[in-house]
């Protein structure tokens, strides 16, 4: 960590006033002193690169220089992570975390999807075949599903892959121009093969979405071969280092053995062998997921350590006339945007932390045959996805506007890390469709309580007693906030199921039930969420050992983000009287003391994060609080800074101040 030599007098004084060591927190978050200790090492490393620091700052690059310089890094990151001998995913994600921070790899897909689903879903054969080639980057692939006119409804993608006995090969057509693989990360001009999904038709029948190995380039002239249209699908709200691309097929054949059949199958004379489960299909969705969850924390976190610290070193408007002006974060409505919005990026922490330790169980038990729990993986997966790419992206847009106008500038390092979080929103299933699905499952789940049979042990609170009341008192339990959010959940689950039941009974067909409820059933499923990850947070408090201090300052946190929810939230909890009017008091009481509770630790709660000023590319998030001088620097690095007079000064400035309006005609 940076020593207090040169720091900003406010910020270390804030350093000085918290109530905790801080190496203690950074200790508990990362799992233990020595992967803090190896978190720093390969975050060093990358930092300290020359490599990683000749070139010139994202926000001054254009597109096709962010598309570039980020492709030279990732294969250089590629290179060191072999020489370095990094083989754990998260020894590489902390490498690139600080060798790139927020630049979305050109191969970044070839890694995290092309490969993990050619092991996943590949046979032996086609793992020897292909795994030496991709891991050498011979062949560099992508996973091409979304459409122009199909995303999340991957049941409605129109690809098709149509068996040929006679040839023993399988024709893919973009039979119209919606068909077309459309928004595929990498495809645009760096892969030379994809992972493509298609209806399989064989032997006349239409047996479903399967993969297909295309190669779609040449793999010595890179040019696309005989059938294939493939390009770059142009500018976007951000992502400007990923060649995002579309795909258009035409009569291309591919061998019968192209087809990953670990699961299902097409026999030579195209007979068609089922999978076990059809969902066996999604596992590399469902990684993606995954990391989702603990991207969507990440760059909350970064934004919370970027505010925070600036609302420790801004001061704005005295407090009485003729006064020293305040450091913004003692302002109540600072702290109020901003603290529950700390709160937040740690439980999503520990939601993704979560998430991940339960994707690496449940696929290993479905490596071994054992598909129990991949409905409730796919279910959480969903609902957290969707649930922490809401809250993190709206909430690093709160953190820019609390950085008042200079969150606005590139400088602040705000916007790249929201133009890469808010995506999250929409790719892996748009965030409205997934909620739907976690209400799929949480009626199925409603429908066996119903029935008297077990539910997962996430799931039990369905059965709680809705006439039970709150149990909040003055002290404002941990258990007794918990049990808030598990009463709401149940009741609006309950609700939903009343409405379809009730749309079915005035004659509605179960679909027309289920489109007339779906506002509902979206309410039911957000609650679900956030019970779940209120409740996570609070055991990860109370079970987990960590030093007494830590843990009193965690609770403090944990609970502001479990009465901030109630709180903003208040009709979903009162609704059925949960909450007495007292109570309502008691909660509101609650929460302006945890404002205050958490003042004194605000900055020590970011630090713990332990990113580096490297990995947070940021003016007003420096460590040492040097924001001014910063800005001044950035300002003074500008491209538009390298001439004190521009070329278009001559070419329309002075001829209109000479009155000379005429060249405007000829535009």
């Amino acid at each position: 960590m940076a020593t207090t030599t040169g720091v900003n007098s406010d910020l270390a004084k804030e350093r000085n006033n918290s109530t905790f060591d801080v190496e203690e927190l950074s200790n508990f978050i990362y799992r233990g002193p020595e992967k803090v200790k190896r978190r720093r090492y390969l975050h060093n490393l990358a930092t300290k690169d020359p490599f990683f620091r000749k070139f010139k700052p994202w926000a001054f690059q254009t597109r096709e220089e962010q598309y570039e310089i980020c492709l030279q890094k990732h294969l250089y990151i590629n290179k060191k992570c072999k020489e370095l001998n990094l083989t754990e995913p998260v020894d590489k994600f902390f490498y690139t975390e600080a060798a790139a921070p927020h630049e979305n790899s050109p191969i970044g897909l070839h890694t995290v999807m092309f490969i993990p689903t050619i092991e996943k879903q590949g046979t032996e054969e086609q793992k020897k075949r292909w795994l030496p080639l991709a891991e050498s980057l011979k062949m560099i692939g992508t996973y091409a599903q979304t459409e122009m006119g199909h995303g999340t409804f991957i049941r409605g993608l129109e690809t098709t892959a149509t068996y040929d006995p006679r040839t023993r090969e399988f024709i893919l057509n973009s039979p119209t121009i919606t068909s077309m693989k459309y928004w595929p990360g990498n495809l645009g001009k760096t892969t030379n093969h994809c992972l493509v999904m298609a209806q399989l038709y064989t032997q006349g029948k239409n047996c479903g979405i399967h993969m297909f190995m295309v190669q779609i380039r040449d793999l010595e002239t890179h040019m696309p071969l005989a059938g294939i249209e493939v390009g770059d699908i142009g500018p976007k709200f951000g992502y400007g280092t990923n060649d995002n691309g579309f795909l258009r097929l035409s009569n291309v054949r591919i061998p019968r053995e192209n087809m990953l059949m670990r699961y299902s199958k097409v026999l030579e004379d195209g007979t068609y062998v089922k999978p076990p489960n059809a969902k066996i299909a999604y596992g590399s969705m469902v990684l993606v997921r995954a990391a989702i969850v603990t991207d969507a924390a990440r760059a909350l976190a970064q934004a919370c350590v970027i505010s925070i610290r600036y609302s420790a070193v801004r001061r704005q408007t005295e407090v009485s006339p003729g006064g020293e002006e305040a450091q913004i974060i003692d302002y109540q409505t600072q702290q109020y945007r901003l603290f529950p919005l700390l709160a937040t990026s740690y439980a999503m922490y520990f939601a993704g932390r979560f998430m991940y330790d339960f994707y690496l169980k449940t696929t290993a038990e479905i490596e071994g045959g054992n598909l129990d729990s991949m409905p409730q993986l796919h279910a959480i997966s969903a609902g957290l996805k969707a649930f922490s790419s809401w809250m993190c992206s709206a909430g690093v847009e709160t953190c820019r506007l609390c950085c008042g106008g200079h969150g606005y500038s590139h400088a602040s390092g705000l916007p790249k890390i929201y133009i890469d979080v808010v995506p999250g929103c929409t790719y892996e299933g748009e965030n409205n469709v997934m909620m739907l699905q976690v209400a799929r499952f949480l009626m199925k789940m409603y429908g066996k309580l119903q029935n008297g049979e077990a539910l997962p042990t996430f799931m039990q609170y369905m059965s709680t007693d809705l006439n039970k009341k709150s149990c909040m008192t003055e002290e404002v339990a941990l258990n007794c906030l918990v049990m808030a959010y598990e009463h709401r959940a149940a009741r609006m689950i309950r609700d939903a199921a009343a409405s379809m039941e009730k749309l079915v009974q005035s004659g509605k067909s179960p679909v027309e039930a289920w489109n007339g409820s779906t506002v509902m059933l979206t309410w039911a499923a957000i609650a679900h969420c956030h019970a779940f990850v209120t409740k996570l947070f609070v055991e990860t408090v109370v079970k987990s050992r960590m030093d007494s201090k830590v843990q009193s300052a965690l609770t403090s946190l944990c609970k502001l983000y479990a009465v901030h929810g109630i709180v903003e939230n208040l009709g979903g909890f009162i609704q059925d009287q949960f909450f007495d009017s007292k109570q309502v008091k008691i909660l509101q009481k609650k929460l302006m003391q945890l404002l205050a509770e958490i003042r004194p630790n605000a900055v020590a709660f970011v630090d713990a994060f332990d990113y580096p000023d490297e990995v947070l590319q940021s003016c007003l998030g420096r460590y040492d609080g040097q924001v001014y001088q910063a800005l001044y620097d950035y300002a003074k690095s500008s491209p538009m800074n390298e001439k004190e007079v521009l070329d278009s000064y001559y070419k329309y400035i002075k001829p209109a101040q000479n009155g000379k309006y005429q060249q405007y005609s000829k535009l």
